[in-house]
């Protein structure tokens, strides 16, 4: 049996991820701040689907909490077969008014955290020459992203360096594969402050469960780069043909308040 590694598994797509590995007979490593959820969640797949679910409370945006996970798998001697970064947050608003407390938040677990958990655990897959890694960035990835400066800077990141990754390992192996989902119901908008963004302000989103299974039919395929919903991406696809100036004018349209 395979074990997952998934962060940010408290909610949203963390969460389905989680559902979906169980479902499929993977043992899991679930690792979140919230601990108490994590062993409801626990409690929850270990009676439906009689897979083992360890589970790590941890600040993902502290300095080297990513090298204390691996350290705590390899103690309980938990091979990682399947390493999911799901864990991000963003946060709405212009850059010179925003809070660089929580922007330094955002990079340590967006960027410098996930970096360092593909790291670990991508150099054990390399000796064993097999393993998959999904690292989830953002339909943002794409463009830059006024009013969200930090963020869209952030996926972007996650998509160039899983990308180039992904290509030094394919003799290996091994897959990368970077999710780039669009809006979705999954807790996000209200913890970045941008439930009034004309993005998300009375949208049907696509669910977390929709987008996790996507997400997981994809790594298991070894895909690269996994854009969720056709319209996504094509404007994902379309940015690459229409002026940088014109593409960050018509993001920061997008993401204005609506009124």
């Amino acid at each position: 049996m395979a074990t997952a590694l998934i962060t940010g598994a408290s909610n949203g797509i963390g969460l389905e991820l989680a559902k979906v590995h169980a479902s499929k007979g993977d043992h899991l490593v679930l690792v979140a701040r919230n601990k108490p959820k994590l062993e409801e969640l626990k409690a929850e797949l270990e009676n439906q689907f009689k897979v083992k679910v360890y589970v790590i409370g941890k600040d993902l945006s502290a300095s080297n909490s990513a090298k204390e996970v691996y350290d705590e798998t390899t103690k309980q001697k938990i091979q990682i077969d399947y390493l999911i970064n799901n864990a991000g947050f963003g946060d709405f608003g212009m850059f010179v008014e925003t809070d660089w407390n929580k922007e330094l938040q955002m990079i340590n677990l967006n960027i410098t955290t996930l970096t360092q958990f593909t790291k670990l655990y991508l150099l054990d897959m390399v000796k064993r020459r097999s393993g998959k890694i999904m690292n989830v960035a953002s339909t943002a990835a794409f463009q830059s992203g006024p009013t969200m400066a930090v963020y869209f800077a952030t996926k972007a990141y996650v998509l160039s360096f899983s990308e180039a990754v992904d290509n030094e390992v394919s003799d290996k192996g091994i897959t990368v594969t970077t999710l780039c989902p669009g809006a979705t119901e999954s807790g996000f908008q209200e913890a970045a402050a941008m439930e009034e963004s004309k993005l998300v302000k009375g949208k049907k989103l696509p669910t977390s469960k929709e987008v996790a299974e996507y997400g997981y039919s994809s790594m298991m395929k070894g895909k690269t780069v996994a854009i969720h919903g056709m319209m996504n991406w094509i404007m994902a696809n379309s940015v690459r043909f229409t002026p940088r100036a014109i593409v960050v004018k018509l993001t920061r349209m997008i993401q204005g308040k609506a009124k």
